[in-house]
């Protein structure tokens, strides 16, 4: 999980780092990564809507790291923590997607990429989730 995340970092620091001005055309090969990028849609709060992808990203990356620490290995909070936070990513992604495919009418690769990132760190944090409920139930009972 760790590694998506990380792969998350990236794209959401490359689509932020276009959509502040600090580089010229994106790279994208399938799509109109531009056309979404600077629609009214690559909003959303007052910051763009990548720089919230890099903060989300920053803290799956934060809550994997942690959990992969001995002492929370078996956290059932912080495996709640995970689940929900990527069921909000997921379920953001797909509005996004949306947005991308009926308003917008263009496709942005990264936003894709990112999108599948999501969603398969929230099918992860299910697994995850349900291995640390099962070896709760398995404390309890001994």
């Amino acid at each position: 999980m760790a590694l998506l995340a990380l792969g998350g970092l990236a794209i959401g620091a490359y689509l932020t780092l276009y959509k502040l001005g600090y580089m010229g055309a994106l790279a994208c090969s399938i799509g109109s990564c531009e056309k979404v990028q600077t629609s009214r849609w690559s909003e959303f709060l007052g910051l763009p809507v990548a720089t919230w992808g890099l903060g989300y990203y920053a803290v799956v990356l934060a809550l994997t790291t942690a959990g992969a620490r001995e002492r929370c290995l078996d956290s059932r909070g912080l495996s709640l923590g995970l689940l929900v936070l990527t069921g909000w990513g997921t379920l953001f992604s797909l509005w996004l997607t949306y947005l991308e495919l009926n308003v917008i009418h263009a496709i942005c690769q990264w936003c894709v990429i990112s999108a599948m990132i999501a969603v398969i760190l929230f099918l992860l944090s299910i697994v995850d989730w349900r291995e640390t409920k099962a070896a709760a139930v398995v404390v309890v009972e001994a």
